[in-house]
């Protein structure tokens, strides 16, 4: 177990930080924060004065009794100053909160997420789009994220685009958030949800309307239909080997005997795993034979294929753009 941790690679690209937010909604969550920071810094920083103080005046004077002037700091410091600080951070608090979870506007992209151990269905409703593990949205534009599970509690998080927010059983909840700066950003699962919680991740890509509307465009299309007799071996081996069964591929299998990514359109993905691993052939193919080894715990059985069916099945699952 160890030695598979250590040699992973991750290849979702590097979480962003709070403090560096790319949207008006994580801008408010840094200024919260920033508030946040500062005033314990003040708080902090005035008591060590004080407690100097205390001592420096203890060092040079023989002790004695000051009920007056101890009941008096107490009472500032115990009453007063929480007094003024909590209701500040409260009323500050209050509306950031009330600002990041207002309801969506009528332009907003709709875009649906379910949680699965341990993994994201990401569905665009009104193009028809179905994919896994990428969200990809259009530059300044509002976006609201409609959030289900499937299983247990999940907790979708992207630091530097919005808060977090918990997907619950039977329970829909959103998000409503807008990117501002083109890039990738990590996203994870924020809530424990069993053995492979750290390793459920998924990719945020921001991006320019028109990059955004022919992404969508792209994935609305069939996957076609194999070329080649190694891509139309590997689709033979892909329904005999019974991956279809949980996988769908539009036109060529339904899925749903459990809970599968929808691969139409896997080789557009730069990971697979749920971010865990770049998507190219190797880690295609050692994901497919064992995927136990790479991740355990998850949800797909190993799958004992011999050389020649696991290369047609890799030369089909690359051909699927």
């Amino acid at each position: 177990m160890i030695l598979y941790t250590e040699a992973l690679p991750v290849a979702a690209p590097a979480p962003g930080s709070v403090l560096d937010p790319v949207g008006p909604d994580a801008a408010s969550i840094a200024g919260l924060t920033w508030f946040m920071i500062a005033l314990g810094g003040l708080l902090w920083l005035a008591t060590v004065v004080f407690l100097v103080l205390a001592l420096r005046h203890r060092a040079r004077r023989a002790p004695q009794r000051n009920t007056r002037g101890a009941k008096a700091f107490i009472a500032v410091w115990g009453v007063v100053i929480p007094m003024l600080v909590l209701p500040a951070v409260f009323a500050y608090s209050l509306v950031v909160g009330i600002g990041v979870s207002r309801p969506a506007p009528p332009e907003a992209l709709d875009i649906e997420v379910v949680g699965y151990q341990f993994w994201w269905e990401v569905r665009y409703p009104d193009s028809g789009v179905v994919t896994a593990n990428e969200v990809h949205v259009p530059v300044g534009r509002p976006v609201q994220l409609q959030l289900n599970s499937a299983d247990v509690i999940h907790s979708l998080w992207v630091p530097p685009v919005s808060g977090k927010v918990d997907l619950v059983p039977g329970r829909e909840n959103t998000m409503t958030f807008q990117v501002d700066e083109p890039g990738t950003y990590l996203g994870e699962c924020a809530e424990f949800c069993g053995i492979q919680h750290a390793r459920m991740q998924f990719v945020l890509v921001a991006q320019p309307e028109e990059e955004f509307e022919e992404h969508l465009r792209t994935l609305q299309l069939s996957s076609g239909t194999p070329d080649t007799d190694p891509e139309r071996a590997g689709r033979d081996v892909f329904l005999s080997a019974s991956c279809g069964d949980c996988h769908r591929i539009e036109d060529v299998s339904e899925g749903g005997m459990a809970p599968a990514p929808d691969l139409t359109h896997l080789a557009s993905r730069d990971t697979i795993a749920a971010g865990m691993l770049e998507n190219n052939r190797g880690n295609l193919a050692g994901w497919i034979l064992d995927p136990q080894g790479l991740k355990p715990g998850v949800r797909m059985p190993p799958n004992n294929l011999g050389g020649d069916d696991l290369q047609a099945l890799l030369v089909y699952l690359e051909s699927l753009e």
